[in-house]
């Protein structure tokens, strides 16, 4: 062999394996044995695909498991090309059981504490959507079906300790996270926070309602849930503000504007119209308005989840038109109240009102938003105000939307300026009718996931790389339901398309 030739390809190939261990090493990945790119006869760099490791916790630190959900993780992985997208799907989907879960059983029952992920307490709102695209899968797994009713039953639990509060404290957490108890609002041992949210209460019936339909177990519809109920209606009576300012009050000492509520910790003003009052957002910052337009519409849907559940399994007619009686007269609120005519978009739902024809335009990336609308099934997907309202929130003229040169999307000032949430990508896919726009979307959550294999709370518009919240279990889980969602529709083509 000609030594110049054999010194030539010789240097060539350790450039080339060179090359390969500082692109996967750029990327976080853990280089392939042997190249992992390759010189194609042109002399053009090939990039094979890389061998992507799970970066679930091992199999005996993972919190629960469920047969179910691990079938449904090797079957979706069977039918994704994509080897990055089969990835994040298994990193993704099952982070909720993997690390956030305590399942036990309370006076012999089943009890199942959620965590949100990096902070060891239990939103009623994350921990509902966390084990959301579970309940698919219930009728094949009884340990997966139990711990879905034990979730229940503590949320349930959690409205009767105390139905303003948002966040709960794991009654067997040893050293529990008590940092908000100087907080100047009726605190109680057992919670973590206590911000008056709607959405707090309308997550636990949607999560019942569609636990039930799913498996027809009416057991979880007991005595406590009676009790649930009866406070749920009574606090969304008191926030409807019609006999003064109700009980709830709420301030904190912080630097943070959102953290607490003016006017003594009641917060603005707002006229009585038969709108529910929300002290704070999903995102846990304080309403501008308290009138939270996407919050009351998903209190009347859950309302009428309700009435349905006390009208057929507990046969309770009064306390079920109770609840189908104020769901109608929050809905017609709504309609007389949350509409804007918008110079340029038409006819939008705002975001905040206050009853005295004050509104705020905006959209929030937490949800329940307005984009979210139709995901929830508060409104159809075709209903024009609503088509008009996701055109005005994914836009420049929503002061929250951020457009830059990693991604797009909507943030709220729960993080600040420039800061997309995957949420709101997320809400965009799975209420698009238009397949391009959902492949993009995934493929904005791809491209922007700072090679974790994970979603995070939000990153910067123009570098993924910066981002919060590592650890954010209701994202992850949240991906893992969109793709599973597009697979099951028949979409895998139009996922397996993305490059």
């Amino acid at each position: 062999m000609d030594t110049k030739n054999y010194l030539k390809k010789g240097i060539l190939s350790l450039c080339v394996a060179s090359s390969a261990f500082l692109v996967n090493e750029a990327k976080g990945f853990t280089p392939l044995t042997g190249n992992s790119l390759a010189l194609a006869q042109d002399n053009t760099l090939v990039k094979t695909p890389v061998n992507y490791r799970s970066n679930r916790p091992e199999k005996q630190e993972r919190l629960f498991i469920s047969k179910a959900v691990e079938n449904e993780i090797a079957r979706v992985k069977k039918l994704l090309t994509n080897a990055k997208l089969a990835w994040m799907f298994e990193n993704c989907f099952p982070n909720t059981l993997d690390t956030t879960v305590r399942y036990r059983k309370t006076d012999g029952k089943d009890d199942t504490v959620v965590y949100t992920g990096d902070i060891p307490a239990m939103w009623l709102r994350d921990s509902g959507a966390q084990v959301w695209p579970y309940v698919q899968l219930a009728n094949q797994d009884p340990e997966l079906k139990a711990m879905l009713a034990g979730t229940i039953r503590r949320q349930f639990k959690c409205i009767i300790i105390d139905p303003y509060a948002n966040a709960f404290l794991d009654p067997h957490d040893p050293e529990p996270d008590h940092q908000w108890m100087s907080d100047l609002t009726v605190m109680k041992p057992e919670l973590h926070e206590r911000k008056w949210e709607i959405d707090s209460l309308c997550y636990p019936a949607r999560l019942a309602y569609h636990y039930w339909k799913t498996t027809g177990d009416t057991s979880i519809f007991d005595e406590e849930w009676l009790q649930a109920i009866a406070l749920v209606l009574k606090t969304f009576k008191e926030q409807q503000r019609k006999d003064g300012l109700g009980s709830y009050k709420f301030q904190r000492k912080t630097e943070r504007a959102s953290d607490t509520l003016i006017n003594d910790g009641y917060g603005a003003p707002v006229k009585p119209v038969g709108l529910i009052a929300s002290s704070f957002r999903p995102s846990d910052d304080a309403t501008t308005l308290p009138f939270l337009v996407p919050s009351n519409f998903f209190a009347v849907s859950s309302l009428r989840k309700a009435a349905e559940i006390l009208a057929t399994v507990n046969d309770k007619p009064l306390m079920a038109k109770e609840c189908s009686d104020l769901a109608q007269e929050v809905e017609a609120a709504l309609k007389q109240h949350a509409i804007y005519n918008h110079p340029k978009y038409g006819n939008i739902y705002a975001f905040e009102v206050d009853g005295y024809g004050t509104y705020s335009l905006m959209d929030d990336a937490n949800v329940p938003s307005l984009l979210a609308l139709a995901y929830l099934g508060d409104v159809d997907v075709d209903d024009p105000v609503y088509r008009n309202t996701r055109n005005y929130v994914w836009s420049e003229d929503n002061p929250y939307f951020f457009k830059g040169k990693a991604g797009e999307g909507i943030g709220g000032p729960h993080i600040g300026y420039d800061m997309v949430w995957p949420m709101s990508i997320m809400m965009k896919a799975f209420t698009s009718r238009d397949d391009k726009e959902i492949q993009a979307c995934v493929k904005m959550l791809m491209d922007t996931d700072a090679d974790t294999g994970f979603i995070h709370e939000s990153f910067h518009k123009d570098d993924p790389k910066n981002f919060t919240r590592k650890w954010f279990a209701w994202q992850n889980t949240l991906f893992g339901e969109l793709i599973l969602k597009l697979v099951n529709e028949g979409k895998t083509d139009l996922l397996n398309e993305i490059r």
